[in-house]
């Protein structure tokens, strides 16, 4: 199963990825090493504000492509309200349905 993940940055920048293990993906991050996003260090302290279960990682890989191409404010609508990213994942996966 792959998740997609949303963090705030101590600026209130969100950074989005996916993952098949959010809570190991985060502490990388966290941490700052050569396997954290470079977008991320120096940015912390990192709050993990949202996941969200996807399916395949295709489907990740495309709600991802989604996300990152909204404005801040609609993202942050997802992030609040959950069903409304649920719906834009049902309407991925129908897309990819023959």
């Amino acid at each position: 199963m792959w998740y997609l993940y949303i963090i705030r940055c101590c600026d209130d920048t969100l950074y989005t990825g996916i993952t098949t293990d959010v809570e190991r993906r985060f502490n990388e991050h966290k941490q700052g090493g050569r396997r954290s996003a470079k977008y991320l260090r120096g940015r912390g302290p990192l709050l993990l504000v949202s996941q969200f279960e996807v399916g395949d990682r295709s489907q990740a890989s495309r709600l991802e492509y989604l996300f990152k191409s909204l404005p801040k404010s609609e993202k942050e609508s997802f992030i609040n309200r959950p069903t409304t990213l649920q719906k834009l994942l049902n309407s991925i996966k129908k897309q990819e349905t023959p």
